[in-house]
């Protein structure tokens, strides 16, 4: 029952954690929100020493449990594999099995510690880039989000001819080519690892693989050869999507063993057990371990031809975009918007915060029901590569909405209930008198002023019956809503400029004169 209770562990944690991802229509309950925070890296991030120790025990009594059946990262791998196995033998080559392969230590030490370089150095980019659930995130939210509302809303094309409306359409926008980038290329690598040799990502380079791995060497609980039932005949070897069993010399090498049981199930013999084991005494099950032969020491290229390839085609798009712009406004005196600080999320506290905290994994981006949160590119420089910050190119921030600040695993954007959401300033408003309709069409707007929550933007006199926007930057709390609303065209005539910290905003009441209640005499 190891493996199936495995399994069954597995899929459900992998489907409630995707299908968290997809949920547009807020179907799944926020609470599901502690699958991200029982992630390792999250926990490790937002300082969760509970969630930490109960990872570590968890550990060292059963092994490496958290890359099998917790992280999505490593069931999606295990897809990959079993689909390996399923293609018909006409189309592939030959049958598929595993073999034992000696641990790629250096390879695997030195990725863990440019990563821990990295994010003592502040560069998270890296930290986000490797980390197995933020890896998975993103490629739910760039690659099968879009297809899965996509999937919505051909069903209510189809239901809506029939005269139901079970489901509504729902806009598809981009996140960004850069992050949808790494996201293809994360799943593709990945899942090309994991199609020819099982768990590599989870044993030569995940980051908290390796961490994981070494406290699992001294777990309680492992899988051991029983000497007097093997024949050797190598079963359990073929079937190790892990290469960690060396079935000749009956050993198994616990810092890469996931435990997926594989190796229990097909055994013919019962010569492989999953059996407690006491440390300083020998067993009847186990095996005299044996040095390994040295390793060689691998060099790793680097090929960074697809970087430069992904950085030249990106901003020969923007210099491409902004060109067209200009040729085709013809408007000299119009003046474009050029945001100094990007806009962080709310509940970020400020861009360093952000930056320290935030691995990247989209679930911010992938729950805001406004569609205002989305990956930035060099707007943070280079370590806050595909960190979440606010467009207000197809929404702005509801005022009373605080989802993303309650799904975020690692406190990245901390919690904020509505009243602090009130109170916090992300940015400031910004008016471009030369881009107002109002100034250069002379005809009545104002619609900037209807959408602001705080009144940080109103009309005031202009020329004769017309008013014209002006702005408090003192009261204004960021949410976008004027500059989304704002109906000039190539450039805004008015805009949220970012801040570094975010402000804890005061309003200023006028207060209310108690009123002296007139009894009635009946």
């Amino acid at each position: 029952m190891l493996k199936k209770t495995r399994v069954v562990v597995s899929l459900i944690l992998f489907v409630l954690i995707t299908l968290y991802f997809l949920d547009f229509a807020e179907l799944l309950p926020l609470k599901l929100s502690f699958l991200a925070d029982i992630q390792f890296l999250p926990a490790l991030l937002s300082l969760n020493a509970l969630i930490l120790i109960a990872l570590v025990v968890l550990t060292f009594v059963f092994g490496r449990v958290y890359c099998s059946s917790i992280c999505p990262m490593g069931v999606y791998q295990d897809v990959v594999a079993w689909l390996s196995k399923k293609v018909p033998k006409k189309l592939r080559k030959k049958r598929r099995r595993y073999t034992y392969s000696r641990e790629k230590t250096v390879l695997r030490w030195m990725v863990f510690g440019a990563t821990l370089i990295a994010f003592l150095f502040g560069f998270t980019f890296l930290v986000g880039l490797l980390d197995p659930y933020g890896a998975y995130g993103r490629m739910v939210t760039h690659i099968f989000r879009p297809a899965y509302l996509a999937g919505n809303n051909v069903q209510q094309s189809i239901f809506t001819s029939f005269d139901n409306y079970t489901f509504y359409k729902v806009g598809i926008y981009g996140l960004g080519v850069f992050s949808l980038a790494v996201a293809l290329i994360t799943m593709l690598s990945i899942g090309f690892l994991a199609w020819k040799n099982g768990r590599t990502f989870c044993n030569t380079i995940c980051p908290v693989g390796t961490t994981l791995g070494f406290f699992s060497k001294f777990s309680i609980f492992k899988i051991r050869f029983v000497e007097s039932d093997c024949n050797l005949c190598g079963l359990c070897a073929m079937n190790c999507k892990a290469s960690c069993i060396d079935s000749k010399r009956m050993k198994v090498d616990y810092s890469r063993c996931v435990n997926c049981f594989n190796c229990i199930e097909v055994c013919n013999r019962s010569a492989m057990k999953y059996t407690p084991v006491l440390f300083g005494k020998k067993t009847a099950i186990g095996e005299k371990l044996q040095d390994e032969d040295p390793k060689p020491t691998e060099t790793v290229k680097v090929d960074d031809s697809k970087r430069r390839f992904l950085y030249a085609t990106a901003v020969t798009t923007v210099a491409a975009t902004s060109m067209i712009a200009q040729k085709t406004t013809g408007v000299a005196l119009r003046k474009e918007i050029k945001r100094e600080n990007p806009i962080a999320p709310p509940g970020a506290l400020s861009v360093k915060n952000l930056s320290e905290k935030c691995i990247s994994c989209h679930l911010c981006v992938s729950k805001c029901p406004s569609h205002v949160i989305k990956p930035a590119f060099l707007e943070y420089g280079l370590s806050g590569m595909m960190q979440p910050r606010m467009y207000f190119d197809h929404g702005f921030c509801n005022y009373d909405c605080t989802i993303c600040t309650d799904v975020c695993p690692t406190e990245a954007l901390v919690p904020l209930s509505k009243k602090d959401k009130h109170h916090t300033q992300i940015g400031k408003v910004q008016f471009i008198l030369e881009n107002c309709i109002v100034y250069y069409d002379e005809t009545s707007c104002g619609a900037c002023s209807e959408h602001c929550p705080t009144q940080a933007v109103s009309m005031v006199p202009y020329k004769g019956s017309l008013t014209i926007p002006h702005t408090e930057t003192d009261i204004c709390v960021g949410c976008g809503g004027c500059e989304y609303v704002c109906p000039a065209i190539p450039y805004k005539a008015i805009y949220v400029e970012g801040v570094s910290e975010h402000n804890e905003l005061v309003f200023e009441h006028e207060e209310q004169q108690e009123i002296e209640e007139i009894d009635f005499g009946f």
